[in-house]
């Protein structure tokens, strides 16, 4: 197959709706010629699977395009994220085979940073929503 992102030029990924689009997996193929790979919005809630050499990587917060070595994976401003679950995400495909990805991830400091203690308010907020 030809190479379908010629030097110089940009090539992105939108999804238009809510739920499985198969973005993860377009990402993935097109990863491969991309020198970047960028989250920019969303959280660890949702995740798609990605298959190479017969080794499934599972990603919820971090790009897909974290498998290949050639590739930056970029968690920006917009993302949602819960550091042990990245953590977690992270130690769970680095057991699958990941390497080198200390040096291919940039976390935005702009980021959203969630914790506990957010998920405890959002979980008060909502059964308060059930008593009204």
């Amino acid at each position: 197959m030809a190479n379908p992102i010629q030097k110089g030029e940009v090539c992105m990924v939108f999804g238009s709706q809510w739920g499985d689009e198969g973005k993860g997996k377009l990402v993935d193929i097109l990863a491969g010629d991309c020198d970047i790979v960028a989250r920019c919005a969303g959280g660890d809630n949702a995740g798609h699977t990605v298959v190479v050499n017969e080794v499934s990587y599972d990603f919820h917060v971090l790009p897909s395009g974290i498998i290949h070595q050639d590739c930056l994976s970029v968690i920006g401003n917009g993302v949602v994220l819960n550091l042990p679950s990245m953590f977690q995400e992270l130690q769970k495909n680095v057991d699958k085979g990941l390497t080198g990805w200390e040096d291919r991830l940039i976390i935005s400091d702009r980021a959203h940073l969630v914790s506990k203690m957010h998920q405890a308010v959002d979980a008060y907020q909502e059964d308060e929503k059930k008593t009204t």
